[in-house]
């Protein structure tokens, strides 16, 4: 069985996706949560991960800390689930717009941390933020405009491209950010699913505060 590392489920955007992915196609994984930022992270992140960081997904001897690796990984290992679409072109602008959201937005991570406990409408509403915002909005628009026929999520039915942007959508929820159209309905496609709702409540249910992921925190 395969063994996923990951992070706080408030904070860790990145441990989200292939944990969402996982549980949402069934593939059997032991979950192993490493707290971060506590006095003895460091040490137990270093025991799992060459990086230092999650997610890390263990097959074995074989290790692989990357999100967006451990897609392409699962994918190779299950073609049965369709992580990523059939089609070939489909496929190329699935995994380009994940690189985009692997490599980018990088003014909404910092400024929009993921929280899934707080509710902070207005915070973090900077232009560079709200032009990440738009730019992750047209990629939602634009892919639902093509696939919606064919399901709920950007290239109809549910697949890695929707993991990757799924702790977006909680940052867009906690931060108050105002969603139409096809956009709104993609976010709630993806805070609907099973397994996203599994998540949320025990990140809900998580009792550390990570100050760093906490910026607009009032002070003790």
């Amino acid at each position: 069985m395969f063994t996923l590392y990951i992070g706080n489920k408030n904070y860790s955007s990145w441990s989200l996706r292939p944990w969402l992915a996982m549980r949402h196609f069934d593939i059997p994984f032991r979950e192993s949560r490493v707290a971060l930022y506590q006095a003895d992270s460091a040490s137990k992140l270093r025991a799992v991960s060459p990086s230092g960081k999650v997610p890390v997904l263990r097959d074995g001897e074989l290790v692989v800390w990357d999100s967006l690796a451990i897609g392409e990984y699962l994918a190779e290992r299950y073609p049965e689930f369709g992580l990523w679409p059939g089609n070939a072109r489909q496929r190329a602008l699935a995994r380009a717009v994940s690189a985009e959201m692997h490599s980018g937005f990088t003014a909404l991570r910092s400024q929009m941390p993921m929280n899934l406990r707080a509710s902070l409408p207005g915070c973090g509403h900077t232009p560079e933020v709200l032009a990440d915002i738009a730019r992750i909005t047209e990629i939602w628009a634009s892919l639902r405009a093509q696939h919606a026929a064919h399901g709920d999520f950007l290239f109809g039915p549910f697949c890695y491209a929707d993991a990757m942007f799924a702790p977006v959508v909680t940052r867009l929820a906690t931060y108050g950010v105002a969603l139409d159209g096809a956009a709104a309905e993609y976010a709630a496609a993806v805070l609907a699913l099973p397994a996203m709702v599994e998540w949320r409540e025990a990140a809900l249910a998580e009792g550390e505060i990570i100050a760093a992921a906490e910026p607009y925190a009032r002070p003790a």
